[in-house]
């Protein structure tokens, strides 16, 4: 990766910092050294290192016991209280480098697994009443913990309960669709089926509850530490760093993504650009799986399984299908099937189209940016700042009248590459600040004084749009040279990198490795001096979305870095006066208005958030088969946003594209679905309305006006 001066510079600082911080050790055991590393590195490096008090305290032990009884199953009232002694005494045991609370709560844990196993032994054999008027709270927040055991054990049947009627009617469901009506089983036949199942899926959950080493649990408790500064300052054991960076294509047959653990659950950390995963359009980041199945065999359910256990789960053969049982952001349950392949590194790669609304908008060119890769992710591969400036170029040769940059779910990258491509739609100026916990900022700084595109821009964002992707589209709006369009970004506004922990400690070689922590060092700042942190970027014309009314991006996280600002810097640009961005704005919000598919986005985009906040669910079949009814019919209503094509849109390749296009067969259908997916596309439809209206309105573009065939 091609760091700046200022990154090498600042990494070095924190690097000496870190090194000539030696800390005195107090406990000498290995989990001691691992806990005394950590503290002192985010004393040392950390942006903000916040201090160790009761607020730290009643945070960790919130997080830790979360992270012990994710859904309130284990522990009874009494053995929360014991351990609720502990709640304002954390900090002073982490000063202490002492692990009392620790073991307290390993001891109850195990003991309190070991009673629900016992429980869910003797309950799964009992018959349930599905007949019964009663409801299952299934947001972990409002769950209360049991007063005794009698309670839990209700807790219990109303657990296995649910799972079983989920089962149940899936079953039921699936072959009322069957053709073959020969293979149709009685109700009863279904159900005993679905409590088989649950009791399989419960005893491998138990089974690998046990498995979990004190080691794990323990890096539980100092995730629990280490998020306390901030949502992406993780502590890595020397197997988990390995396993964060798997990465389930590249060289390997799978899917296409990158897991982490997230307590006893398996987390999708990315989705790799082009891979199997990432074709679908229905694996995100952040969506924790559930189960994993391959077609055509029973699901496993992977709660409290090891990550490579996971991993193996996932991986197979190129041309083999994997089931994924998702739990996405509004809380519903996906399935996504996934068929393994290689991932095509050139996918993640920059690449235009040209397009005409005939007799309305001519020589559009289109440039999608999956990623802001950098050269030393692909193997004799030019940085992204290249390629895209290979495309501008392409499409000037195509006399194009405006260029739309596509940067949704682009998730960042190489900060040399933002701050080079920034500078080709600016003459020579500061595009982004970057700023230390001790340090002045730093001005990144396009020095070339060549504008190499000065016509209309339009970027395109939404909410999975970040780091990178939020510094260009925030230096083209605070400069006033493009028209940001979307949904608002992801907030990341941080900079994270990983350290050693065996260099913060002399000595003590016989207890090493002890692993690693991905450190937040620093912020980003706009040129005007705010920060994308949090807020992200806001688009000048915001579009509906689906997730509009839930939290989504930064904001998510508990302890995520505040919104800050510092002073802006000087900046300008005599490329492009944009004048028009009222008349631009209202123009938009009068046309999707009265879009009946935006119409339908922002009807769903409602239904989401009270379905996410509708968290109780009925137990008693009828019920439960009406509600789950009732929601598929909603959703069959929403099917259609995104499913037909655009009329009248007509989308090519560039000429001096087509010879690599036509090379082979796998070429031709990446480019032919890659073109489906964009006449389906509103949200482009839209921007191309936009784009029309910015050339027709804006005297700056008064020459690409003229080459505008207007309807006559």
């Amino acid at each position: 990766m091609r760091y700046s001066a200022s990154l090498i510079i600042v990494a070095l600082f924190g690097f000496f910092m870190y090194k000539a911080a030696q800390p005195k050790i107090i406990n000498p055991s290995k989990e001691g050294l691992v806990l005394e590393s950590i503290i002192s590195t985010i004393q040392a490096v950390h942006l903000n290192p916040k201090p160790i008090d009761d607020a730290f305290s009643k945070t960790v032990f919130d997080d830790f016991i979360k992270k012990l009884d994710p859904s309130k199953i284990f522990f009874i009232k009494k053995e929360f209280v014991e351990l609720q002694k502990f709640e304002m005494l954390v900090d002073d045991q982490v000063n202490a480098r002492n692990f009392d609370f620790f073991d307290k709560a390993f001891l109850l844990s195990e003991s309190a697994i070991d009673r629900a196993k016992i429980i869910f032994e003797e309950e799964i054999e009992k018959p349930f009443d599905f007949d019964k008027n009663e409801v299952i709270e299934t947001d972990r927040d409002k769950r209360v913990y049991a007063k005794d055991e009698k309670e839990l054990r209700k807790f219990w049947n109303q657990e296995l309960k649910y799972d079983i009627l989920q089962t149940w009617v899936s079953k039921t469901t699936a072959q009322d669709k069957k053709e073959n009506k020969e293979e149709i089983k009685s109700d009863e036949e279904l159900k005993a089926e679905a409590v088989k199942e649950v009791k399989k899926r419960f005893t491998n959950y138990f089974k690998r509850l046990k498995e979990l080493r004190r080691s794990d649990k323990m890096e539980f408790y100092l995730n629990s530490i280490t998020t306390y500064f901030d949502p992406h300052t993780d502590y890595f054991s020397p197997k988990d760093k390995e396993d964060f960076d798997i990465n389930m294509g590249g060289q390997l047959e799978g899917i296409g993504a990158r897991l982490q653990s997230d307590g006893e659950y398996t987390k999708v950390s990315s989705v790799v650009v082009g891979g199997p995963a990432w074709k679908t359009k229905k694996l995100e980041d952040n969506d924790i799986i559930l189960k994993v199945a391959q077609k055509g065999e029973e699901s496993v359910d992977i709660a409290g399984m090891r990550l490579d256990d996971v991993v193996q789960l996932v991986r197979g053969k190129k041309g083999t299908v994997v089931v994924l049982t998702i739990k996405k952001k509004d809380n519903s349950i996906v399935e996504i099937e996934i068929e393994r392949d290689k991932v095509q590194l050139d996918d993640s790669k920059a690449k235009s189209v040209m397009i005409n609304i005939p007799g309305t908008l001519k020589n559009i060119g289109y440039i999608n940016l999956p990623k802001f890769y950098s050269s030393f992710e692909l193997e004799g591969g030019n940085s992204c700042a290249y390629d895209v400036l290979m495309e501008i170029r392409k499409l000037k040769e195509e006399d194009v009248n405006g260029i739309i940059l596509d940067l949704r779910n682009n998730s960042g990258g190489s900060l040399n590459d933002v701050v080079e491509m920034s500078g080709y739609f600016v003459e020579d100026g500061p595009i982004v600040q970057v700023k230390g916990r001790e340090d002045s900022p730093f001005v990144h700084q396009d020095k070339n004084k060549s504008v190499e595109y000065d016509g209309p821009l339009v970027i395109m964002v939404n909410q999975f749009s970040a780091s990178a992707s939020e510094i260009i589209a925030a230096a083209m709006q605070d400069y006033g040279r493009a028209i940001v369009v979307g949904t608002p970004t992801f907030g990341k506004g941080t900079v994270q990198r990983f350290f050693d922990l065996d260099r913060s400690i002399r000595g003590y070689n016989e207890l090493k490795p002890l692993g690693n922590v991905k450190m937040t060092t620093q912020k980003f700042y706009r040129i005007n001096g705010g920060s994308t942190q949090l807020q992200g970027v806001i688009p000048d014309i915001t579009l509906p979305d689906l997730y509009a009314y839930i939290d989504v991006g930064e904001k998510e996280y508990e302890n995520a870095m505040t919104w800050t600002e510092i002073k802006p810097v000087k900046y300008s640009q005599n490329v492009v006066e944009l004048t028009q961005k009222n008349m631009l704005i209202a123009k938009s919000k009068s046309r999707v208005d009265n879009h009946p598919q935006f119409s339908l986005i922002k009807e769903s985009a409602l239904k989401i958030k009270e379905d996410k906040e509708k968290t109780s669910m009925p137990l008693e079949k009828v019920s439960y088969v009406n509600m789950r009814n009732q929601r598929e019919q909603d959703n069959k209503k929403y099917d259609i946003v995104m499913k037909d094509e655009i009329a009248g849109l007509e989308i090519s390749n560039l000429a001096s594209d087509l010879e690599k296009i036509n090379l082979d067969e796998k070429n031709q259908a990446l480019n032919q679905e890659f073109i489906k997916d964009l006449r389906k596309d509103r949200y482009l439809e839209e921007v191309l309305f936009i784009m029309k209206d910015m050339i027709q309105l804006e005297k700056s573009f008064a020459v690409q006006q003229k080459k505008i065939v207007e309807a006559k």
